[in-house]
């Protein structure tokens, strides 16, 4: 089995490493990463300027562009055949809730999802996590599971695990994406010439956090498996949409 790896931290991210040694002992692996971090980049490409790939001593290839451009460029132009399944992580931090809309992480996973390829999204969650090696028999376990029962053909899977020892986890949850509350506002500074400069500021807190929610499963010390797809639509909106839409060719 063929994997492609990815990730949002950086080709030098331990998360990256870690699952690279993992991965390669149950398959092929080829890994194309980001020069640097580049999480939040969400789903865009560079198509403003070439993109650069590298090979790295460890083999890894790194390219000058974001996590989509890395799974984009490997599936469409780098790879002499698909790979099987994509992998994107582990990644620094978790993705829970909203922070799916702002991902690299989940980005380059869902790239491989839209160009018909199995694919997960996998996070430690915490600021500062370390427990790797439970991340890795968490991913060892669900691919496991996907070879021998795999899943409808759009089904991305967001997995975010607890940074506690694999032995301390509760389980396997399959949860819905929760929600924050907006985020906190920018935070105004000035640079050393006195010109006003503005940082992001944090997330929002929880708000839609409650049981079956991916926050709510975390929270408890188990595995968060949110089943997500490509396709946005709204469909539960779109009978009323048809008639608010025949208001409007009414008042014409």
């Amino acid at each position: 089995m063929h994997f492609l790896l990815s990730n949002d931290d950086g080709f030098q991210a331990e998360g990256l490493a870690c699952l690279a040694r993992a991965v390669a002992a149950i398959g092929t692996i080829t890994v194309v990463a980001p020069d640097r971090d580049r999480s939040g980049a969400s789903n865009s490409l560079t198509l403003d300027m070439p993109i650069r790939p590298q090979q790295a001593p460890n083999g890894f290839i790194f390219v000058n562009g974001t996590p989509t451009d890395c799974v984009h460029l490997a599936i469409t132009g780098l790879l002499e055949e698909e790979p099987d399944m994509v992998i994107s992580g582990i990644n620094n931090g978790a993705n829970l809730g909203d922070d799916v809309l702002y991902s690299g992480t989940v980005a380059a996973a869902m790239e491989g999802r839209f160009l018909g390829i199995p694919a997960m999204a996998v996070s430690l969650t915490g600021s500062a996590p370390h427990h790797y090696d439970t991340a890795v028999q968490v991913v060892l376990r669900l691919v496991d599971n996907l070879q021998k029962r795999p899943l409808q053909n759009d089904v991305l899977l967001n997995v975010n695990i607890p940074d506690v020892p694999y032995a301390e986890l509760a389980g396997y949850e399959v949860t819905r994406l929760g929600h924050r509350h907006k985020s906190e506002p920018a935070i105004r500074a000035q640079d050393p010439r006195g010109r006003d400069v503005y940082w992001v500021g944090p997330v929002g807190g929880e708000e839609d956090a409650g049981p079956g929610t991916d926050f709510h499963a975390v929270r408890a010390g188990c595995v968060s498996v949110t089943p997500m797809q490509v396709d946005l639509t709204r469909y539960s909106s779109m009978e009323m949409l048809g008639a608010w839409l025949n208001e409007v060719d009414a008042d014409e």
